[in-house]
């Protein structure tokens, strides 16, 4: 059985390729690509200003699933930190509904990514959750960001 990773780059196996010099940029926070980039090796830096968020080294890691999928600017640059090759995706949520098999991948990304994430809230939350100051909100704060909803972004234009 194939994981995950694996799987899309089967997938995507006749998508365009791109090649990416070191410090070359993929996608720039603010802007819509409408592209999905599929990493097939190489290593990639995604920040928000001066902030560095992640390395991406996986082959067939995805970026530009959030802005794509929730129609929104791109939150974060990423850049290539080696030389770097890419699939790139055209034609935006046309380009994932043509491949259901890539959009079920791509949610189990999500929300293995999302699982994560909600384990170190939890462990967070455990952390403060006895502070009666200022720390002590961070328990609310994180309860709140786990049952909540947020409402579709306005789309421009």
């Amino acid at each position: 059985m194939l994981s995950p990773m694996q799987g899309v780059l089967e997938i995507c196996h006749d998508l365009e390729r791109m090649e990416f010099a070191p410090g070359e940029t993929l996608l720039t926070r603010g802007t819509r690509s409408g592209n999905l980039f599929i990493l097939i090796s190489g290593r990639l830096e995604v920040a928000q200003d001066e902030t560095i968020i992640t390395t991406i080294t996986e082959p067939g890691s995805i970026v530009g699933e959030l802005s794509l999928l929730l129609d929104i600017p791109h939150q974060a640059d990423v850049r290539a930190l080696t030389a770097a090759s890419c699939h790139v995706t055209r034609g935006g949520r046309d380009f994932l509904a043509s491949r259901p098999a890539l959009s079920l991948l791509l949610s189990e990304m999500l929300a293995r990514r999302l699982h994560g994430m909600l384990g170190y809230l939890a462990d967070i939350k455990a952390q403060y959750e006895d502070r009666s100051d200022h720390l002590g909100m961070v328990d609310e704060v994180l309860l709140n960001l786990a049952h909540r909803v947020p409402k579709s972004p306005q789309r421009e234009g």
